[in-house]
């Protein structure tokens, strides 16, 4: 991709406007009188258009969790050739079998540079996950490394929704329901089947993608914090309707039960010119995210972080949780402030987006920008012996963490790591190193 494209492409990125809210009924039409007034699915659309319902949900779900919209397009979707296989590529879903569930602790470097001319769908690497994709329960951590972006073809994923994670090179994403741009320390989330294409902003691209092969998405209930907090809801922005008027073959992937299927078009499916719903495409800035904490004393449970949870049949229990370590104070006393040492049914894989993380040494070799850990159910961790020496002496001030973004998706399943992760020239060797040299001090009166 030359320099000139991505400067046309951040020229449009950096003029969009959205429609804001969380889980809101949306309406936008990119020309006047596009939407129909009155019904959904009238004899004749208007402007010669075509009415089409994308369902999120199954039609009969509770209200308060059914998400669909209804699209008003220059041709249906209906209107296609027959799909056929195409090669995986680094793409691996669940159930993983190749591989045996890990109890050891593993860390990656950051993804190698990509060949030239890779996209953002030739670049995804399978990491690992769990689950079923033909159950819908689950979920898989992937990573990207892009260098190109899309062109003359689009992506859409029936087996999971996406939620995207840049952590170098921002992302143009044009959807069905229009276009949004993910920065670093943004969050991007396109549902399940939703047709998009991703064009650069910058030379370059990485970051990491979670499938959430389960129920979608939704903002953590807040119990006794009350009304406000966490992630809040009107800062989530949704598309507004823009469309692709195109004649002319387009290539448009679909992933189905774990494999790339592939169809060449006669036209752009990205042809949208209207729609209204809650079934939508959004993007969040990470850094709004407004954090709870401790004013007293003992490091709060992780999950007073989380962003959005995918919940499963037992309340409180989530198919994967999307937490985020955002800037905060650290003013507990008589604390020892990092991460505290744990092991948890839970499953966590941990992503560094910018800076450094306060309970790891960053590095090389460390845990750094773009790099990951995975620590399943039940294996013990915490600081890194550098973090609790330094830490455990640390004068007790009120202190600023406001020199890094780190995430983590927590899942209720182990996750069975990928062959092609288990070998990777960039797992690092020896992780469990970072926990030697801590010291016994029982009966040395520390």
């Amino acid at each position: 991709m030359s320099g000139t494209d991505n400067e046309q492409a951040r020229k449009t990125a950096e003029g969009l406007v959205h429609s804001s809210g969380f889980g809101n009924e949306h309406s936008t039409e990119a020309v006047p009188g596009a939407l129909p007034h009155g019904r959904n699915s009238p004899q004749r659309a208007p402007l010669g258009l075509y009415a089409e319902q994308l369902s999120g949900s199954a039609f009969t779900e509770p209200r308060h969790s059914n998400q669909r919209s209804w699209l008003y397009r220059i041709r249906p979707s209906a209107a296609h050739p027959p799909f056929t296989r195409i090669d995986n590529g680094g793409l691996r879903s669940a159930p993983f079998t190749e591989t045996v569930p890990d109890p050891n602790r593993l860390r990656w470097d950051p993804l190698p540079a990509p060949a030239p001319g890779t996209d953002f769908l030739a670049g995804l690497w399978t990491l690992g996950g769990n689950g079923d994709v033909t159950q819908r329960a689950g979920m898989a951590v992937h990573l990207y490394a892009a260098n190109a972006s899309m062109t003359d073809r689009v992506f859409s994923d029936a087996d999971g929704e996406l939620l995207i994670v840049p952590q170098r090179g921002g992302l143009l994403l044009r959807t069905e329901f229009g276009l949004l741009r993910a920065e670093p320390g943004h969050v991007a989330l396109i549902p399940r089947g939703v047709r998009f294409r991703v064009e650069l902003l910058d030379a370059e691209a990485r970051g990491y993608v979670c499938e959430n092969y389960g129920r979608p998405f939704v903002l953590p209930d807040l119990g006794p914090i009350g009304a406000n907090g966490l992630a809040n809801p009107r800062d989530f922005l949704a598309p507004v309707a823009a469309f692709e008027d195109v004649e002319g073959p387009v290539q448009v992937i679909n992933k189905f039960c774990g494999n790339l299927w592939s169809a060449t078009y006669g036209h752009s499916p990205l042809d949208v010119v209207a729609w209204h719903g809650n079934l939508t495409p959004y993007v969040y800035d990470l850094h709004r995210f407004n954090v709870i904490g401790t004013i007293s004393y003992d490091h709060p449970d992780p999950s007073i972080f989380t962003v959005l949870t995918s919940p499963s049949d037992t309340p409180g229990l989530a198919g994967v949780d999307f937490v985020v370590f955002a800037p905060r104070w650290l003013v507990g006393e008589d604390t020892f402030r990092p991460p505290y040492f744990h092991r948890n049914v839970m499953s966590e894989y941990m992503g560094l987006i910018e800076g450094a993380y306060d309970a790891k040494a960053a590095g090389k070799g460390g845990f750094v920008p773009g790099g990951g850990s995975l620590h399943n159910m039940m294996s013990a961790h915490g600081p890194d012996r550098e973090t609790f020496d330094k830490a455990s002496a640390a004068e007790l001030r009120p202190q600023k963490v406001d020199d890094g973004l780190a995430f983590m998706f927590e899942t209720r399943w182990p996750v069975t790591a990928t062959e092609q992760a288990r070998t990777a020239g960039h797992l690092q060797k020896g992780y469990d190193e970072v926990w030697q040299g801590l010291e016994r001090h029982w009966g040395s009166g520390a």
